[in-house]
């Protein structure tokens, strides 16, 4: 997969497991969400393509939102919390030790995640977008440590939750896709 690729998927993906699918960021970007299957050499085409068909099943569901909200900002028990630290620290504490590394990497590399919302830096959409942010910057380096020391110990214990999830068949569709993009690397 060439780098601009990378970017442009990391971005994509990072949006959506950020934002709420009908905000001002992502409303925009959900045709190219839709049409993924054309923005890479997937090594698993057909499931890709059968994962944007139940994306585009789900588009016209007025709860996406809700559901969104459910899965990502917790109301009540989160089935999958988006956070690495719930899933490397033992007491799943948000702002714990592994955390705090992280916090420090992304200092260390200079990035500053200002987003105006009081929450661990460790949450997967933000991750995904710091990488594109390194390989932008062409920091290939930082890029390849956020992967491999940051995200991918923990993304496949999330993902699993995720896709296993009752509330949503759009972030179950979403997270097998970003399962399969994070297989590239």
């Amino acid at each position: 997969m060439d780098n601009l690729t990378t970017i442009t998927l990391a971005k994509l993906l990072g949006a959506f497991f950020y934002y709420p699918p009908n905000s001002k960021v992502t409303a925009p970007l959900m045709q190219a969400l839709l049409h993924i299957d054309h923005l890479a050499k997937w090594p698993n085409l057909p499931l890709i393509y059968e994962q944007c068909n139940i994306l585009a099943n789900q588009i016209g569901n007025p709860d996406l939102d809700y559901q969104f909200s459910l899965l990502f900002e917790g109301q009540g028990t989160m089935p999958a919390p988006p956070w690495g630290s719930f899933y490397l620290d033992t007491e799943h504490l948000l702002l714990g030790e592994s955390q705090a590394c992280y916090h420090r990497f992304l200092q260390q590399h200079g990035l500053t995640l200002n987003t105006g919302m009081n929450e661990p830096d460790d949450q997967f959409g933000l991750m995904l977008m710091a990488y594109a942010i390194l390989l932008e910057n062409n920091n290939y380096t930082a890029a390849k440590q956020l992967i491999d020391e940051h995200l991918m110990i923990w993304s496949s214990a999330y993902l699993k939750e995720l896709k296993n999830n009752k509330i949503s068949a759009f972030y179950r569709a979403l997270a097998v896709i970003a399962e399969q993009y994070l297989q590239m690397h």
